[in-house]
């Protein structure tokens, strides 16, 4: 069940030659209708409406009953109002999934979230992680992060297999991120981030909107003695950190923004959006005052690592993923937009 609710959760896995597709699933923002396809990757008893809704939105069993009992399941051209029936490989399901439908998403304590898998193949693992997980041991040897759960999920599903990490997400930034399953994967991989060929793009919730919408970031970041990044325009005082950003949709005094990266320095991101005058939501580390909103009382940033395209170093497969924005992203918007 672990497997199958990971695999129905994620949106659009894209690969641009033939290969097998696990789950077609995808969100459309504007009509709030969540659509996907049943594959044989999910097992017959898995199959009921009940199962895939609540797999899918992740959301209690009573209200997967209700979303259906209301009529907000479609399937073959039909409502399907009744919980047990079942579905077929093949069948394609539409959600009709307002805000009001689900029950609101509380964080989860740090030490009870879990990542959920995306792909999986002998080589390598693009999971996504949660908000308030560490991906890597600190010096201090915290021994609940990504790493730790994905090789003791390893160590069940794929003996032998290493936990490798390839590039790294902030404690309280959520997102997409790939492990390799040996060292060799992984250092394949790593180069491929270090020549900037990996397609990253995040989205980040800003206060304000940024003057241009439209922009790139370049300058150099260093490290003072208390682990802060700080900015410089002198090659010789750090690393080379080129930012590109668009404003997507302006929610009141909040801005939802699209980033993409050049270069992958750490902090990067939030670094650079302060400079700018727009930090982001929820990181006062870079922001101060100007981070916190009426609208975001969340224990973590506003910042989410959405989609990853990269070339599979043995196979030579383009591969792309997406992940819908986290509830809170939704949230916000909502209470920002008057919605009800």
């Amino acid at each position: 069940m672990y497997q199958i609710r990971n695999l129905m959760r994620k949106t659009d896995l894209v690969y641009n030659h033939t290969s097998t597709v696990y789950l077609r699933f995808q969100a459309y923002e504007n009509s709030l209708t969540i659509r996907f396809t049943v594959t044989d990757r999910i097992p017959p008893p898995a199959r009921t409406v009940i199962d895939i809704v609540q797999a899918a939105l992740k959301i209690k069993r009573a209200a997967a009953e209700k979303l259906i009992h209301k009529g907000a399941v479609f399937c073959r051209g039909k409502v399907f109002a009744q919980t047990h029936l079942k579905l077929n490989v093949g069948d394609v399901v539409e959600i009709e999934n307002e805000p009001d439908d689900v029950e609101p998403v509380r964080m989860v304590p740090v030490g009870r979230s879990r990542f959920e898998v995306l792909f999986e193949d002998e080589h390598l693992m693009v999971v996504e992680k949660p908000a308030g997980l560490l991906t890597v041991p600190t010096p201090n040897r915290e021994s609940n992060t990504l790493q730790s759960q994905i090789a003791r999920f390893l160590k069940h599903h794929d003996p032998g297999a290493q936990a490798v990490c390839v590039h790294r997400l902030d404690r309280l930034v959520s997102g997409i991120l790939v492990f390799a399953k040996t060292v060799e994967i992984g250092e394949l991989l790593r180069n491929h981030f270090a020549d900037r060929k990996p397609d990253r793009i995040y989205a980040a919730l800003v206060k304000g909107k940024p003057e241009p919408e439209t922009g790139t970031i370049r300058n150099y970041l260093s490290t003072d003695e208390k682990l802060n990044r700080r900015v410089s325009n002198d090659p010789r005082s750090g690393e080379l950190a080129i930012t590109h950003y668009r404003v997507k949709e302006t929610w009141n005094d909040v801005s939802l923004l699209e980033i993409k990266l050049e270069t992958g320095r750490r902090n990067q991101i939030r670094v650079h959006l302060a400079e700018l005058g727009h930090p982001i939501l929820g990181d006062p580390r870079y922001g101060g005052p100007m981070s916190s909103h009426s609208h975001w009382p969340f224990a973590r940033i506003a910042l989410h690592a959405e989609s990853l395209g990269f070339i599979h170093p043995v196979n030579g497969r383009s591969l792309k993923f997406n992940s819908p924005w986290p509830s809170e992203f939704r949230e916000l918007r909502r209470l920002s937009l008057g919605k009800r």
